[in-house]
């Protein structure tokens, strides 16, 4: 399926029905299609060929949303931007890419004023806003961009199968581009609805960036004829809201949003019982949270692990996943990330290459065609990520007789200590089972000793306090004095991500300065 069908799909079972919805505002699935038709022809006309990029740099926004399908009727390749990285790792992407044209928010316009000049390969700016008053003259908004363009069907074959080309960021360097096919979104959105509850016409709420995990859960969603509420800016004030006022039926949040939540005053007084599958995923959630929530929100949370480069769905916990047959909380699979997902194969690696057995612990892999076609234009970085014909995920974890997956940290993250491996996201689980603990961070730095030193640094609840002897003694009593944190800080904060993952390198970095 083009990207477009998804859209198309959701129209042949009714035009009127509502597709995108903001502020109390619906474009139906009709006014969708026909602006991705304008949008499609207009981009031909702008002399944007199949098989070239184009950038959408946006917040969360049905207008941009709707591009995206246009944007596929060109036969083009979608290039999501994240507004929030910095105007230099923006400007690398979209050189990077070769990108030919973007569509951008008006808010961003000192960002695209920043960078323009040093992207020539860049011949077409829309933005999706009326007036610039003449600070960008190589710009044209987007309803005088689709003046006169007919609002009727329209397509191009593309070159092949590529759909999107996402960045995986720049802060070690350029950024790769991930090459996703519609085939690897195919195979995501059909584990997707084989894999969760859908019942009739779902109703989808974004909060998290659409450029992101949110954006494509969409195309399942679309495909029931479903309406997706998209949220602006995260608030959860407002999310809560919306769940009750729109009925909403599915929704993802990454972990940290989800222990906001829990700690929301109105929680407790929010109709959820519209819910049938809130996803958690984008980071490891705490087992003691997850029960918390599968309490206090219902039965309803579902796991699903995944990367840009085997988007989402390499493993799946459906919500029935989180209890046994007699109702019971399934308490001993909260730390694991599911099973592996229909349509792919996970496996176990030793650095040689070996596949392991259950139990034993080493790189997780996997292969299908939910795997990406490649970096874009990076044909070593695309061999070391398919080393012995899988694809190598970062990630150090086991599969336990049951077949579920645990990931114990990333590869990068571990920490030796006294000739002993710690995995950092074991030792982070133990520490968010202690009531004063909302968030932490664990990394290894350099001890004459030790050779790293277990370093734990805590986020607390709002009016608690812990001694650094209270949290050794804690995570003693429960891993062993091995993996006990040697050294304890109190932020009230930790760096995060754009979509709220805890940044260890930046946590590193600070502590390695202080």
């Amino acid at each position: 399926m083009r990207l477009y069908d998804y859209l198309d799909k959701g129209a042949s079972l009714g035009a009127d029905a509502p597709c995108l919805t903001m502020d109390g505002t619906s474009l139906s699935y009709g006014e969708v299609q026909q602006l991705s038709w304008q949008v499609g022809r207009a981009l031909h006309r702008s002399a944007v060929l199949p098989g070239d990029k184009v950038a959408i740099l946006s917040a969360n926004n049905p207008i941009s949303f709707a591009c995206v399908f246009g944007i596929a009727r060109a036969g083009a390749i979608w290039c999501p931007v994240n507004p929030r990285n910095e105007a230099a790792e923006n400007r690398d992407l979209l050189d990077a890419f070769d990108c030919s044209a973007l569509i951008f928010q008006r808010a961003f316009l000192p960002l695209v004023q920043k960078i323009l000049p040093e992207l020539p390969k860049l011949t077409t700016v829309i933005c999706l806003e009326e007036s610039l008053e003449g600070s960008l003259p190589e710009a044209i908004s987007l309803a005088e961009w689709l003046t006169g363009v007919p609002a009727e069907p329209w397509s191009l074959e593309p070159l092949d199968d590529l759909a999107l080309l996402v960045g995986t960021g720049g802060t070690t360097g350029r950024p790769k581009g991930v090459m996703l096919t519609e085939r690897n979104l195919e195979t995501m959105s059909a584990i997707t609805l084989m894999s969760y509850p859908f019942s009739s016409r779902p109703v989808y709420l974004a909060l998290a960036p659409l450029t992101h995990a949110a954006g494509v859960l969409c195309f399942p969603v679309l495909t029931l004829g479903g309406e997706i509420v998209i949220m602006p800016a995260p608030d959860l004030d407002e999310f809560l809201r919306l769940v009750e006022r729109h009925r909403v039926t599915h929704t993802f949040l990454p972990p940290t949003l989800i222990y906001m939540m829990l700690g929301h005053p109105s929680l407790s007084t929010t109709d959820l019982g519209s819910l049938q599958c809130f996803w958690y995923g984008a980071a490891p959630m705490s087992a003691a949270r997850l029960e918390e929530a599968l309490t206090r929100i219902g039965p309803v949370m579902a796991q699903l692990f995944g990367q840009s480069e085997a988007p989402m769905m390499i493993s799946t916990m459906a919500p029935a996943d989180h209890f046994h047959a007699d109702g019971s909380m399934a308490v001993e699979r909260f730390a694991s990330a599911g099973r592996p997902s229909p349509l792919t194969q996970v496996a176990i690696m030793a650095d040689d290459g070996r596949l392991l057995g259950t139990g034993e612990r080493g790189e997780i892999v996997v292969r299908g065609s939910l795997v990406m076609a490649g970096y874009y234009r990076n044909a070593e970085a695309t061999a070391a990520a398919s080393q012995y014909g899988w694809h190598h995920t970062g990630d150090i974890g086991f599969l336990d007789d049951d077949n579920y997956l645990y990931i114990v940290d990333r590869a990068k993250d571990m920490i030796i200590t006294g000739g002993f491996n710690v995995y950092s996201a074991e030792v982070e689980q133990a520490l968010m089972t202690y009531p004063a603990i909302r968030d932490c961070a664990v990394v290894g730095l350099p001890d004459e000793k030790w050779g790293e030193r277990v370093t734990a640094v805590l986020q607390l609840h709002p009016g608690l306090t812990v001694t650094e002897s209270e949290v050794r003694n804690y995570v003693k009593s429960k891993l062993g004095s091995v993996k006990a944190p040697k050294q304890v800080e109190v932020w009230r904060d930790l760096p995060r991500s754009k979509v709220g993952k805890v940044l260890k390198n930046e946590v590193k970095a600070r502590l390695l300065n202080e």
